[in-house]
């Protein structure tokens, strides 16, 4: 079932409005990072580690949802013990996320991990230590990501730029890279990440300028669900626009799966990520007969999980909503306590407003069904 069957436009012919960035193409495990692959979405556990069951349980709520990679705390030893029976179990990659202790490099690289995220700021000794890191993960075959973050950047470059600035970000980044390059290890993605999207856009344009490293695109600390999605957007929509970015994480304090609910969504308004559920919606006005809030809502919760890529109309109105109704797969204009549902611009019946969820799920069901049978 195609996009274009459902109503939906069909996606660019090319992935951003400019040419992708070139970067060096390097394996998380079966996913393929960089080198004009598409962009991935990540997410990281907020269970304990070393509680396998619970973190393989979020694991795989976040790949239904659309997760591609996935990243562990190891912050402990209990938490590197747990490694190697999460990544035989988990039906995606498994990035081990370390700090402070190198010794969990080399327990992650033991389990299997298919990638190792560093800070080297934050490491203790870590210069002392990255030969043996080096030959550890090249023997592994296991890239490394090099994290700079505004929040624990290398206390020495912060005394000399005075602050987490872009310039600051990205001579940590580079200076970081450059300890493994001595030891011809190149198998590295960079990620400079900062609270303010403008910061962190600078950097990330500037890291792009000056390395073909692979990128991962993240705004740290970007806060609750609502603000730090608006603010993840705008970054990533700007940098991506503009061909830079391989992999993205939306940062939010929230539920992991709505974190990648909006690393998804984000990809799809680009053209990045093929389109699933759209729901068009009005915004209110002084004209409505209905609690459109309310209604959208109801919508978007029936829908939840639906795996077909329809287009529906949730439109409050006479003014836009018929029109708006009948470019959607299926859609409904609400008035006087009733309803009117559109199907592929058709109206096809009037139902009360307590019906108008239930009927739009069923007509949903039919199309897809009968849409699949066409195709087949």
């Amino acid at each position: 079932m195609t996009t274009t069957e459902l109503g939906l436009p069909a996606l660019p012919s090319r992935q951003v409005p400019g040419r992708r960035r070139p970067s060096r193409r390097l394996r998380v495990g079966s996913v393929p990072v960089g080198g004009g692959a598409p962009v991935s979405v990540q997410t990281m556990t907020t269970t304990r580690t070393e509680d396998v069951d619970a973190t393989l349980q979020q694991i795989a709520a976040c790949t239904a949802a659309g997760c591609d990679i996935i990243r562990v705390a190891c912050p402990n030893q209990e938490a590197a013990d747990a490694l190697a029976n999460i990544v035989a179990k988990s039906p995606i990659p498994v990035i081990a996320d370390i700090h402070f202790q190198p010794r969990y490099v080399f327990a992650a690289l033991d389990a299997g991990c298919a990638a190792v995220r560093v800070n080297p700021g934050n490491i203790k000794k870590f210069d002392d230590r990255v030969a043996q890191i080096a030959r550890a993960a090249s023997a592994a075959g296991v890239p490394i990501r090099i994290g700079v973050n505004a929040g624990s950047l290398d206390p020495r470059l912060l005394a000399k730029h005075g602050s987490a600035t872009p310039q600051a970000l990205v001579e940590s980044a580079l200076w970081e890279c450059s300890l493994f390059e001595e030891h011809g290890f190149t198998d590295i993605k960079i990620a400079v990440k900062h609270h303010d999207p403008l910061t962190m856009i600078a950097a990330n344009r500037l890291l792009a300028e000056r390395c073909d490293y692979a990128l991962h695109l993240g705004v740290t600390e970007a806060g609750p669900a609502f603000q730090g999605a608006i603010k993840s957007a705008v970054a990533f929509g700007v940098l991506l626009a503009e061909g830079i970015g391989d992999t993205i994480r939306v940062s939010l304090s929230t539920d992991p799966v709505e974190q990648v609910k909006a690393g998804c969504h984000i990809l799809a308004s680009l053209g990045l990520r093929p389109r699933t559920l759209e729901i068009v919606s009005c915004p209110g006005c002084g004209r409505l007969q209905v609690d459109i809030h309310k209604l959208a809502a109801q919508v978007e919760a029936a829908f939840d999980g639906f795996p077909h890529p329809l287009r529906i109309a949730v439109m409050g109105c006479v003014v836009n909503g018929p029109g708006e109704s009948r470019e959607a797969d299926l859609g409904v204009s609400c008035g006087n306590g009733k309803g009117q549902i559109f199907r592929k611009g058709v109206v096809i019946k009037t139902v009360p407003e307590s019906k108008i969820v239930e009927t739009l799920l069923d007509e949903a069901l039919n199309l897809t069904a009968l849409t699949g049978e066409e195709s087949a």
